[in-house]
């Protein structure tokens, strides 16, 4: 017969609070978000060749052709450095075309190529099959539910972060 347990580890009430991941709305957030960027990237890089990041500065040219890349740091909440790395490489590879602006020469003008945007519709077909693969556990109704309340959230991303997002 072995002796009775000595341990002396207090137990989660005991040691203060934590968090409970199965309803703490930002570690969900940023779990789906983690999961989805690298098996993105995975996925990407072996069929098409670009990373998450690539695909989303390629994706959000295609919406805004001509932006600055301080718009898109704004837009995908990236830091300057990782977008001017990134946007350097893409422009190595013939995928963007970086030109100053002629009105400011602080500021460039960032389009897809005809490379760059025949990789993007390659691309965005994965990705929306990627996205319909996601999306299948929930109805019409509740994937319309779900975008409204994720864009209320990130508009209302400010209250924590302290400044527009």
């Amino acid at each position: 017969m072995t002796a009775p347990s000595t341990n002396n580890r207090k137990t989660p009430t005991e040691a203060g609070p934590t968090l409970d991941l199965e309803r703490y709305v930002p570690a969900f957030i940023t779990f789906i978000a983690n999961k989805l960027s690298n098996s993105a990237t995975a996925f990407y890089q072996r069929e098409f060749g670009v990373n998450v990041t690539e695909w989303r500065i390629m994706s959000l040219l295609a919406i805004e052709p001509g932006i600055p890349a301080s718009r898109i740091c704004h837009v995908i909440g990236f830091d300057k450095g990782p977008v001017s790395r990134t946007l350097a490489s893409l422009d190595k590879r013939g995928l963007v075309a970086i030109r100053s602006d002629p009105n400011d020469g602080r500021t460039h003008s960032i389009s897809l190529t005809a490379k760059g945007r025949a990789t993007h519709d390659k691309v965005i077909v994965a990705a929306f099959a990627r996205e319909r693969r996601l999306l299948s556990c929930l109805s019409k109704d509740e994937r319309e539910v779900l975008i409204d309340l994720l864009r209320r959230l990130h508009e209302n991303l400010g209250a924590v972060t302290g400044g527009d997002t």
